[in-house]
């Protein structure tokens, strides 16, 4: 069966302390399989993805933010995986939003992708962990980020087969 192809819209969504969030998903069928990932979602019909960006943050955290809050399209990346038994061939656009204290405090993670947790990552708690992180190499990407802003042109983080090993 051919891939189900998917173009999605991610933030790092970073709070005033540069603690980057992170939402944890697991496959219902893969015993024990579960991973960190950007807060994001797919882009609808019709829609760009900016617009899909501002809307995901909202249904993930219940933040609403203007588009013009949100960073440059930083990074892409393209990722093979399987889910609950599917395979998904997925093309990602990751921009910066960074908050306010008041603002990481009012976050609400109450969307089913995230039903097994979510935590504010510092970088030094991401380059640290064992535990599946996705994109891959974040915290060293995310330093980067930071450190000298999005370039000219995204930056292109791979193609990646996550159900393959690190």
């Amino acid at each position: 069966m051919a891939p189900i192809r998917r173009r999605t819209s991610r933030i790092l969504l970073l709070d005033h302390r540069d603690r980057l969030l992170l939402l944890c998903g697991r496959d219902p069928r893969a015993d024990g399989a579960r991973w960190w990932f950007t807060v994001g979602g797919g882009i609808e019909d019709g829609e760009d993805a900016l617009a899909a960006a501002v809307r995901e943050l909202g249904e993930e955290t219940a933040l609403t933010v203007a588009a013009d809050r949100l960073g440059p399209l930083a990074w892409t990346r393209r990722a093979a995986f399987s889910v609950d038994g599917r395979r998904f061939d997925q093309s990602e656009e990751y921009r910066l939003c960074r908050l306010t204290a008041a603002e990481a405090a009012a976050v609400r993670v109450e969307t089913d992708e995230a039903r097994y947790g979510h935590h504010w990552w510092s970088i030094e708690e991401l380059a640290a962990t064992e535990q599946t992180v996705r994109p891959r190499r974040l915290a060293g990407h995310l330093t980067e980020l930071l450190r000298s802003g999005p370039g000219r042109v995204p930056l292109h983080l791979g193609d990646f087969d996550e159900d393959e090993n690190d």
